[in-house]
């Protein structure tokens, strides 16, 4: 099959149907009895630049010179209705070169778009005066404009994202889009500033051709590309897998997004002259500054130097990490430079290139520019092989907001925060560029067991010694156990603390490096992956086990400082005193925190989440420990002012009132599960047993998509087969459920298997299709 772009679509094509329309133009033009001079039709948007789509608006303008309003009137009718009755979707105005000016100088959006005037038919010398005076008028206010033009272009990118790395990108508003172009061309046509010198009319196109299959198989003018469409219009333009079709938007969104960005920060350097008694002020030559490796920097750019080689090993390399840390840009002629002559590196890399790449990643977010310019140059998978494996990989995550390359960059840049409190920073960083590395075709769900040895190999050939490549492998192998270990499991069971210990082979300063890369990597992802609470689950389990390994303490011990930090025994020990359960509301960084304590039993779990669920609580994460009898419960939930919660005297009464066995309290949360039982779900639930992940009790963990009464429906399935909940952890991620279960029978015993098979059908029946009500016992 054909991979790439396919035949059928193109310039060509778009040049073709652009002359079709243009055609009938002229035709309809010559039947309505347009006049010679005076009046002219003119066309802009793409029907100007010959690049009509499928389904492309067609742009025109009546110019006239103003003398017969009348007459031009009637012309405009005798146009645009027949064109109208044709289904021609049309935006159609009527102006004078003057009223062009008026609009062009009031709206920055329509200046920009008349800046492509062009005639169809009629007076061609009244559309080139037009034209000039457009330009004129541009290029003449052009200073004044600069700062309302650079706006645009950050509000769009906060509007619709970065098109490079979206799964489903505007092509037209988005960063790297059809606008982009369009700016890039009414900066060029300032003066101010020269286009890039890297070539953008490929990437264009390309995205062109995109657009223009997604009108075919849309069968409507769309520009955005959604899930919905990407087969079929992959299929159209010959790709064989549609993350092939991702992947060539994200590259050539990512070359027209940097040369709007080199253009825009050469416009940006543009200030008036000032004038000294009536005169311009002579204009300065270029200043050069001398840097090490015989490098410059002019303008506020790295260049090569007389005496810096590009073919020499780690030119490029050095280059690069004294842009970053400096804060500046690679010359785009350097950057095209390095591209075609920076050589592959030898294995090991040579001291001075290795130096400068742990330099270059160390600069934080100064480190991303500098790396996309030398990755677009071609250099980076030049000089490691393995990156071309996941350049513009997406992502088919909620969660991660980039693509996979620009996610493991973003992963270095978030990891500057930690470098200093680590003993080995270079490994950090290295762990920190390679933890991805193995999503790659057909690596499965286990990406991390994939990557380890690609990583391994990866620093072996830059020069790491083994010792070292191998403790990157192991930070790669497990970069997602803190994580999973911390919201997932019990903190105080010894198998959590000894699954961690396994993990960073006993080391201190091994759990040291997994902890920061762990918080590195869900920054990275998006506030989502790093939320306050997230943060205080990784770092309480980290620091937990480093005390353990640290001090050499005993499993009990930890257990107890574990508890201690994650419920309040002062709370557990109140209810203990009278029996009377116990709420509390505490403010914490992202959201409130509800601390319900009561003596422990058997459905108590779910009737709490029932009760929250009842008065419109929604939470967002839970953890549940049982205390010497007492059940302390931490509910995590979307408000920010304690007014925002019920009274916690009025929670109290209503836990009173379930335990004496008034269950009408939970109605509200009953109604609304037996609707959503009749709706259904969006997706089947994805639970399984978490073999030895506790020699105590059944662990299962559930995945599903979240809803109202979640919680409630699987902790009373629970308890309606007489199995307890000694210990809960519940998140929310991107409107996914996941919730782990510690199970045992009331009187604390392990479940033999067929009750653990017994507890597992119980929560895919609550947490399915198909699921029962559970609100009638």
């Amino acid at each position: 099959m054909r991979s790439g772009w396919a035949t059928t679509s193109g310039p060509d094509r778009r040049r073709s149907v652009t002359r079709c329309v243009e055609d009938a133009l002229v035709a309809l033009w010559t039947e309505v009895g347009g006049p010679g001079s005076g009046t002219a039709l003119a066309c802009v948007g793409s029907l100007a630049r010959h690049e009509l789509g499928p389904r492309s608006d067609v742009d025109l303008v009546l110019l006239h010179d103003g003398r017969d309003l009348a007459a031009t009137d009637r012309l405009a009718n005798s146009l645009w209705y027949p064109l109208w009755d044709a289904r021609v979707k049309l935006d159609h105005s009527v102006r004078t070169p003057d009223e062009c000016a008026e609009v062009a100088g009031r709206e920055l959006s329509a200046g920009v778009g008349l800046l492509d005037l062009r005639v169809v038919a009629g007076d061609a010398a009244l559309v080139a005066g037009a034209r000039t005076a457009l330009l004129g008028a541009w290029r003449t206010g052009a200073r004044k404009r600069l700062p309302e033009l650079l706006s645009s272009l950050d509000e769009r990118l906060a509007r619709f994202g970065d098109a490079a790395y979206l799964l489903e990108p505007d092509l037209k508003e988005a960063r790297g889009g059809f606008r982009d172009m369009a700016m890039l061309r009414a900066l060029a046509a300032t003066w101010l500033t020269d286009r890039p010198h890297s070539g953008v009319r490929d990437p264009y196109d390309q995205l062109l051709d995109v657009r223009d299959a997604l009108h075919v198989t849309a069968g409507r003018a769309l520009d955005r590309l959604v899930a919905a469409e990407v087969d079929a219009v992959a299929e159209q333009l010959g790709f064989t897998e549609r993350d092939d079709l991702h992947r060539a938007v994200s590259l050539a969104a990512r070359r027209i997004g940097h040369a709007v960005d080199l253009t825009a920060r050469a416009a940006r350097a543009v200030v008036p002259q000032r004038r000294v008694l009536g005169f311009a002020r002579r204009e300065r030559g270029p200043v050069y500054t001398e840097a090490e490796h015989g490098l410059i920097i002019t303008g506020g750019e790295v260049a090569l130097g007389r005496s810096a080689s590009p073919s020499a090993p780690a030119t490029g390399l050095q280059a690069g990490a004294l842009a970053a840390s400096r804060g500046l840009v690679l010359s785009p002629v350097t950057a095209e430079n390095l591209g075609q002559h920076a050589p592959a590196l030898p294995t090991p890399w040579p001291a001075e290139a290795r130096d400068a790449l742990l330099q270059l990643l160390s600069c934080g977010p100064q480190l991303i520019a500098v790396w996309e310019a030398l990755d677009l140059a071609g250099c980076i998978s030049r000089w490691i092989p393995s990156w071309a494996s996941i350049s513009a990989r997406p992502q088919h995550n909620p969660l991660h907001r980039h693509t996979v390359d620009r996610h493991s960059v973003q992963t270095v840049a978030e990891a500057q925060r930690h470098l200093t409190q680590v003993e080995r920073p270079d490994l950090l960083l290295l762990a920190c560029l390679f933890h991805d590395i193995g999503k790659i075709p057909g690596a499965g769900v286990d990406h991390a067991a994939v990557g380890a040895p690609l990583a391994r190999a990866a620093v072996e050939a830059i020069g790491l010694p083994p010792a070292d490549a191998e403790l990157v492998e192991l930070l790669v192998e497990h970069h997602l156990t803190l994580a999973a270990l911390a919201t997932k499991r019990d903190h105080a069971d010894p198998a959590t603390q000894q699954a961690l210990v396994e993990a960073v082979r006993g080391r201190a300063d091994v759990l040291d490096l997994l902890r920061y890369l762990t918080e590195s990597d869900a920054r990275a992802a998006g506030p989502a992956a790093w939320s306050p609470w997230r943060a205080q689950l990784i770092g309480s389990l980290a620091e937990q086990v480093e005390g353990l390994l640290v001090e050499d303490d005993t499993a009990e011990a930890v257990r107890r400082v574990d508890i201690d930090r994650l419920v309040d025994v002062g709370l557990a020990r109140s209810v203990a005193l009278d029996g009377r359960p116990r709420v509390r509301v505490e403010v914490r960084p992202g959201g409130l925190e509800l601390l319900v304590a009561a003596t422990d039993r058997l459905g108590l779990f779910s009737e709490t989440a029932g009760l929250l669920a009842s008065h419109g609580v929604q939470v967002r994460s839970a953890v549940l420990h049982t205390v010497d009898g007492v059940a302390v419960n931490t509910w995590r939930v979307d408000k920010q002012l304690p007014a925002d919660v019920p009274d916690p005297a009025f929670l109290v009464q209503q836990l009173e009132r379930l335990e004496q066995g008034d269950s009408t309290v939970l109605a509200p949360v009953r109604r609304r599960e037996a609707r959503s039982l009749a709706a259904g779900t969006a997706s089947d639930p994805w639970v399984e047993l978490v073999e030895d992940a506790s020699a105590s009790a059944v662990v299962v963990e559930v995945r599903t998509q979240d809803r109202p009464g979640l919680l409630y429906a699987l902790g009373h399935a629970l308890a309606a087969q007489r199995l307890s909940i000694r210990s809960a952890h519940a998140s929310t991620l991107a409107g996914l459920a996941i919730d782990t279960f510690y199970v045992t029978e009331p009187d604390g015993d392990r479940p033999a298997a067929d009750r653990a098979r017994v507890a597992l059908d119980a929560l895919v029946t609550a947490a399915g299709p198909g699921r029962s009500d559970g609100a009638t016992g």
